[in-house]
C-alpha cells in the first residue's frame, strides 16, 4: 500500500501533494500577540487563492490545540481553493495559553493527540489532524516541552504522524532529537525540525540532518530575525552535504503582516534556485514533503 498523507479532505497518496509550503498558518492566535491574530476566513482564503495561482499544490498549518486553528473551515477552504490542507494537533510552547486550559488537557495529551488523528477535531466536521506540534524552548527545554514531546511520540507510535518541531529561534535541535529519538524511541526521520534559518549554525543543521530529522527552513523571518540572506547559504551547504532529501521550505504567516505562502512561490522559489539550481528547489517543494507529511508506523 503507497504512503498516504491525511488532509482535511480525507487521505490522499503522499506523491500527489503538488508543491508544498511544509509550516504555514491560515489561522492562529496567542496571548504573545495581542491584536495580531489571524482569524480572518476570507483572508486566508485570498491566500490560499493566491498560493494555487502560482503552482501551489498543499499547504501544512502548524497550528496546534488551542490556539485559534479554526479547524471546522479547513475543509471549506481546501475544497474552495483547489489546496489541499494539513491540520495539526499537539502544544505550544505554554506561554501561549491559560493555566485553565492547559491544565483541563496536561494528563490526557497523547489521547487528545490520538484522538484528533484518528477520529477528527471536536466540532470540525470530521477534519482529521495529519501532524503533530510541539515545540521546545531557548536553548534546551523546560518540563513543558518534555511533557508534550512523550505526549507526542505516544501518539505518533499509535498514529504513525510525523511529528513537527517548534525550535525557539532555531535553537535546540539536537535536544529534541535526544529526547524523542533518543528516550522514546521516534524515527529520525519522523522529526521535523522547525525555524533553523533563524539560528544558521552550520555545525548543529549537519548533525540534524545526519541523524536523519527533516529541516524546516521557513520564513521569510520577521524583521527582528534578519536571517533571511543566510538562508540560501545554509541550504546550499546541507545539500553539498549530502543532505538535499532532508529539506523543507515553509512560509510560517504568523501575524496579517507576514508576506506568507505566495510570497514564498513569487519571491523566494526563484531565489533559492539562483542559489541551488531548478531541480533541488523541486525536491524540497515536492519530493522531500511527500516523505515527511506521509504516515507511517
Amino acid at each position: 500500500m503507497s504512503a498516504v498523507v491525511r488532509t482535511v479532505g480525507g487521505d490522499v497518496p503522499a506523491d500527489r501533494l503538488g508543491v508544498v509550503d511544509a509550516h504555514d498558518h491560515l489561522f492562529i492566535r496567542s496571548p504573545l500577540l495581542p491584536g495580531q491574530e489571524l482569524d480572518d476566513a476570507e483572508d486566508a482564503a485570498a491566500r490560499l487563492a493566491a498560493f494555487r495561482e502560482l503552482g501551489g499544490g498543499t499547504v501544512v498549518q502548524w497550528t496546534p490545540y488551542g490556539m485559534g486553528r479554526r479547524a471546522d473551515l479547513l475543509a471549506a477552504l481546501s475544497r474552495r481553493s483547489g489546496v489541499r490542507i494539513v491540520a495539526a494537533t499537539g502544544l505550544h510552547q505554554a506561554v501561549h495559553y491559560s493555566p485553565e486550559l492547559l491544565g483541563s488537557v496536561r494528563d490526557s495529551l497523547a489521547e487528545l493527540f490520538v484522538r484528533e488523528i484518528t477520529e477528527g477535531v471536536a466540532g470540525a466536521g470530521g477534519v482529521r489532524a495529519g501532524l503533530i506540534k510541539v515545540a521546545g524552548g531557548f536553548h534546551g527545554l523546560d518540563a513543558h516541552a518534555r511533557l508534550t514531546m512523550r505526549a507526542a511520540a505516544e501518539a505518533h507510535h499509535r498514529t504513525g504522524a510525523a511529528i513537527a518541531v517548534h525550535l525557539e529561534l532555531g535553537t535546540g535541535a539536537l535536544d529534541v532529537l535526544d529526547l524523542l529519538c533518543g528516550e522514546t524511541g521516534v524515527a529520525p526521520d519522523r522529526v521535523i525540525l522547525g525555524h533553523l534559518n533563524r539560528s544558521p549554525d552550520s555545525a548543529v543543521h549537519r548533525q540534524a540532518a545526519a541523524e536523519g530529522a527533516y529541516l524546516g527552513f521557513d520564513g521569510p523571518s520577521r524583521a527582528n530575525h534578519a536571517t533571511d540572506w543566510r538562508m540560501p547559504e545554509a541550504m546550499r551547504a546541507l545539500a553539498d552535504a549530502g543532505f538535499g532529501d532532508r529539506l523543507l521550505l515553509g512560509g510560517d504567516t504568523v501575524t496579517p503582516d507576514t508576506p506568507g505562502m505566495p510570497y514564498l512561490l513569487r519571491r523566494v522559489r526563484p531565489r533559492l534556485a539562483l542559489e541551488l539550481g531548478e531541480e533541488l528547489v523541486e525536491r524540497v517543494l515536492v519530493g522531500n514533503p511527500a516523505g515527511a507529511f506521509a504516515l507511517r508506523t
